[in-house]
């Protein structure tokens, strides 16, 4: 079965209550548009390779995993934060499931979208 149709179905049965609209499978996305005005874009390839961007308002944010910024202490995973500054990740870890990292970023982005309770690095 298809990643990013397995994320929905998971998405769908455990956030239900908070999707507008159900799910939408592209071709190597998830979009998912939640209840408190947040739009997600979730491109899983692998556990070590993704990148989840939400927008709210005129806000956007990503976390990804491009091995570029050593820098931060959980390189490669990163956090493009609102204001352009990049971050440590606060939510995912390379290597877990992409369910573990996407269902992390959900519950936090559902109560924080601009993750502004978060330390910054």
């Amino acid at each position: 079965m298809n990643l990013h149709l397995e994320l929905a179905a998971r998405v769908e049965e455990d956030f239900g209550a908070h999707l507008e609209s159900p799910p939408e499978i592209k071709l190597d996305a998830l979009i998912l548009r939640l209840d408190n005005g947040v739009v997600m874009e979730a491109r899983i390839a692998a556990p070590d390779a993704y990148a989840i961007a939400w927008a709210w308002g005129d806000a956007e944010l990503r976390i990804d995993t491009a091995p570029v910024h050593k820098d931060l202490a959980t390189w490669p995973n990163h956090l493009h934060a609102a204001d352009g500054n990049l971050q440590h990740d606060p939510l995912t870890i390379c290597g877990a499931t992409p369910w573990d990292n996407l269902r992390a970023v959900l519950d936090a982005v559902l109560a924080d979208p601009l993750l502004e309770r978060r330390p910054a690095a």
